[in-house]
């Protein structure tokens, strides 16, 4: 029985990531394997266990005392808490990890370890055009501002091999977010975000105005109230179906297609759910755990 509505009640917002926006616009199948039905996922992939072990490392690194903050207890920390999973054996498991030791040493010699951010790895929230938003950030600092107070800087690792530009730091939605959701959280201005591309050392940057927040923040609305209509569709009507659409019934898969289209093209050789749809593989080759390191041949990995 549904629960009856008055006029002038608000809305429930509609809780998501910026992570969960993303996957509804890039293939709402997706999202329904990955957050409706929860499928399981297909095997880890290398490149994703050395960017964790990266983002482990530095966090941990600014848990430690200030004298202890060096670029050998950077290296330690990722050979100490190094995941192997996804590579091809252990030879390149030892390869890569010896290399992801010696970039964050690299990235950690650059940083002042007296300058402790304001945030490491922390939630922030906000809610805003119909959506309770939340996520992760990697870092955030606390830096001078032009006008002789202080402002708040989003900082996100990168360890893929796609080199970042300034225009991948602009068109983030996740750092827009960040953003706003920083601001509302730690009472602090903030307009700059700021990606750290390890491999390379260099520092894609944006400096965000009130009139391009809103336009991430109306878009990302957009996309939530899209993705809040599909999931009411769901639990009204075709969870039921959801058993006889993996049996091949074509009538529910049909129905259930109609509301989470399948959207192939050749980025699903890197969708986790790839084993579930036929779809993604008839558009897409089927890659190694370990084809999205950047000495082997393969597709530009989505999420560099």
């Amino acid at each position: 029985m549904s629960q009856a509505s008055f006029d002038g009640m608000p809305e429930r917002l509609f809780s998501c990531t910026p992570t969960r926006l993303d996957t509804w616009l890039s293939c709402p199948r997706r999202y329904r394997f990955t957050y409706l039905e929860k499928r399981p996922k297909g095997a880890p992939w290398a490149h994703n266990s050395v960017g964790a072990a990266v983002h482990n490392a530095l966090r941990d690194w600014w848990l430690l005392p200030v004298t202890r903050r060096t670029p050998e207890a950077a290296s330690d920390l990722v050979e100490k808490g190094w995941i192997s999973d996804g590579f091809r054996d252990d030879r390149q498991a030892s390869e890569w990890r010896e290399r992801a030791a010696a970039m964050t040493a690299e990235y950690a010699a650059r940083l002042d370890p007296d300058a402790d951010p304001i945030g490491v790895e922390r939630t922030v929230s906000t809610s805003t055009h119909g959506m309770a938003l939340s996520g992760r950030v990697d870092r955030i600092d606390r830096r001078p501002s032009d006008d002789g107070g202080e402002e708040l800087v989003i900082v996100d690792y990168k360890t893929g091999r796609r080199p970042l530009t300034d225009d991948d730091a602009r068109s983030s939605l996740a750092l827009a977010v960040y953003v706003v959701a920083a601001t509302r959280t730690l009472r602090l201005r903030s307009r700059r975000v700021e990606l750290h591309h390890l491999p390379t050392g260099t520092v894609a940057v944006h400096e965000h105005t009130p009139e391009s927040l809103e336009r991430h923040l109306s878009r990302a609305g957009d996309i939530a109230r899209e993705a809040a209509a599909a999931e009411a569709q769901w639990k009204e009507r075709l969870r039921p179906l959801a058993e006889d659409a993996a049996a091949g019934d074509a009538d529910a898969l049909e129905a259930i297609d109609a509301v989470f289209p399948p959207a192939p093209s050749p980025a699903c050789s890197w969708c986790d759910h790839r084993r579930w749809c036929p779809t993604g593989r008839d558009a897409s080759t089927e890659l190694q755990p370990w084809s999205g390191l950047a000495d082997l041949t393969a597709p530009a990995d989505p999420e560099a």
